[in-house]
C-alpha cells in the first residue's frame, strides 16, 4: 500500500510518499515555512508525487499529524486530507504529532514527550518503553510539566525537553515525515480519524461590543 503523509501541524509544510509492502520512502519534500502552509501544500504534495514517480492514483491511503501544534496549520492538513481520501474513495487517518515524536526517539526506556506550547505551557504524553501511550495527551503550566518530569525516571524528546531536564538538548518541534508515513500505514483508520488534536481553545476571539442586534 502507498500511503501518501501529509505533516503540516507545526512551522514546517512536508508530504511524502512511503510504499508499506516494501518498507520504503518513494519521494518526499518540503520545507521549513513558517507561515503559508494552504498556499504551499499542495505544491509540495505535487514534487513529492513527483519524486516518487507515481500519481494520486496510486495512493492507498492518506496520513496526516493532526497536532497539537499550530491551528492554522493543523486545520489545513486535516482538510486536505479529507478533500483527497473522498476525492479518491481511500481512507485517511490521523497521526498525533507527540506519537510522531515519540516513535522518533523509541530508545526502549519510558518517554516524555514534551512541546513547547507558548505562553508558559507545555503539550506532554508519556510512553512506556514499548513505545504504546502511557496517558492520554494534556497541556500543563510549565511549573506542572516540570514536576510531571521531576518523577519520570526514563528519557525526553520534544522542543520543551530541554525546559524540564538539564540534560536533554533543544529540539525541533516536528516529527520526521516518514515517520508520520509508517505510523500512517499501520494505523486503523476506524480507530484514527483525521480530527484535531486541539488542547488548548483557539487565540480568535469575537471582539466585545461589535454583535449586531437580531430583528
Amino acid at each position: 500500500m502507498i500511503v501518501l503523509a501529509i505533516d503540516t501541524a507545526g512551522t514546517g509544510c512536508y508530504a511524502a510518499l512511503y510504499d508499506s509492502s516494501q518498507d520504503a520512502v518513494l519521494g518526499a519534500a518540503g520545507a521549513d515555512i513558517g507561515r503559508g502552509h494552504a498556499e504551499r501544500l499542495m505544491e509540495f504534495v505535487d514534487a513529492a508525487l513527483d519524486a516518487a514517480g507515481v500519481n494520486l492514483a496510486a495512493v492507498g491511503r492518506i496520513a496526516v499529524t493532526v497536532g497539537p501544534g499550530s491551528f492554522t496549520g493543523i486545520r489545513v492538513g486535516v482538510a486536505a486530507a479529507r478533500g483527497l481520501a473522498l476525492a479518491l474513495g481511500i481512507p485517511a487517518v490521523g497521526v498525533s504529532s507527540l506519537a510522531a515524536l515519540a516513535a522518533d526517539h523509541r530508545t526502549g526506556v519510558p518517554l516524555l514527550v514534551a512541546m513547547d506550547a507558548r505562553r508558559d505551557e507545555v503539550y506532554w504524553q508519556l510512553f512506556a518503553a514499548d513505545g504504546e501511550a502511557a496517558t492520554p495527551p494534556a497541556i500543563a503550566t510549565m511549573a506542572e510539566a516540570r514536576a510531571i518530569a521531576a518523577g519520570h525516571g526514563g528519557a525526553f524528546a520534544g522542543s520543551a525537553a530541554h525546559f524540564l531536564h538539564d540534560g536533554a538538548p533543544p529540539q525541533a518541534d516536528g516529527a520526521s515525515i516518514v515517520t508520520v508515513a509508517c505510523l500512517g500505514a499501520r494505523l486503523d483508520p476506524r480507530d484514527h480519524l483525521p480530527r484535531p488534536l486541539y488542547l488548548r481553545g483557539p487565540d480568535a476571539k469575537p471582539q466585545a461590543g461589535f454583535a449586531i442586534r437580531r430583528a
